[in-house]
């Protein structure tokens, strides 16, 4: 497995590859790579990439002030011999200013799709985000990049720069990966201490009650935002939102819904988590309450 620590390595190393005719597979990420991060590695294999790369790189630009740049996790190593291990043929670990060098001022953007939702508790997160995967897709040239679907607002947004820009590149996103209990994992799960690890399940358990709900006949938007809102209401300290949206333009849901997907973002004291159920479609997390069950209360 090759460790790339330049933009000209990545190419070469991408060009190279095309030139023997072997089909790139990217795999973005920002490290503490975790069992969802390792499988779209292997989603990549299954979709045709015989060199797949995964990059790592803390990227500032997304981060906003106040958030967790500083303390987000970094676990090189590990995460070496993670890739390794699974069957990863390169990694990419370029330094900041290998990304944004001495006077960098460029910037893509999509507008509409991230106006909303983690758009507006974090402004300007999704310039950074669609600014370092588009040079990362330059850097990569053609290829099949996968993307997790636990961010899902930001695969529908990579998507739309993808097909507006014209970049030679087929995103997929793969399902949420999930703990045994529900939780979806994350590389900041490791913030949690053993009650707010506890408590995270709020999140689970709500998707969980509005699926069941969707699957029972229920399509009113606002009865179903009501029953996914209430367990995370119950378990965590503080809700950016729980929103009812179309699976495709983020629309609020209003009225009744033909489709609908449940997004969530909520805070444990300095940690903040975000999932997502695509109602009726996806697997549901857990087993919903049992009508007239309520969660563990909090202590």
């Amino acid at each position: 497995m090759e460790v790339l620590r330049n933009v000209a390595g990545l190419r070469s190393a991408c060009d190279e590859a095309r030139r023997h005719g072997a089909r790139v597979g990217l795999i973005p990420t920002m490290g503490a790579l975790h069992e969802g991060h390792l499988a779209l590695v292997d989603r990549a294999a299954a979709e045709g990439a015989s060199f797949r790369v995964v990059t790592i790189f803390v990227n500032p630009l997304q981060f906003g002030e106040g958030e967790d740049l500083d303390r987000y996790p970094r676990t090189l190593e590990a995460d070496l011999i993670a890739c390794r291990e699974r069957g990863a043929d390169a990694v990419f670990v370029p330094e900041p200013g290998a990304m944004y060098p001495p006077g960098f001022q460029s910037h893509v953007e999509v507008t509409s799709l991230t106006e909303t939702l983690e758009g507006h508790f974090r402004p300007g997160h999704f310039r950074g985000v669609t600014t370092v995967v588009a040079k990362l897709f330059l850097l990569a040239g053609p290829c099949v990049a996968i993307f997790g679907r636990k961010d899902y607002q930001q695969l529908l947004t990579i998507q739309r720069m993808v097909e507006d820009l014209g970049f030679p590149v087929e995103v997929i996103g793969h399902p949420v990966v999930r703990e045994a209990d529900g939780l979806a994992l994350s590389s900041r799960n490791r913030y949690l201490g053993p009650d707010e690890r506890r408590r995270a399940l709020g999140i689970a358990r709500g998707l969980a009650a509005a699926d069941e709900a969707w699957r029972a006949g229920e399509r009113d938007a606002d009865t179903l935002r009501r029953v996914a809102r209430a367990p995370v209401a119950e378990a965590f300290d503080r809700i950016d939102y729980v929103e009812v949206v179309h699976p495709e333009s983020l629309a609020p849901g209003e009225g009744l819904l033909e489709r609908a997907t449940v997004l969530v973002a909520a805070h444990l004291g300095a940690t903040r988590l975000i999932d997502n159920l695509e109602l009726g479609v996806d697997p549901p997390p857990v087993r919903a309450p049992a009508a007239g069950a309520r969660a563990a209360p909090r202590p």
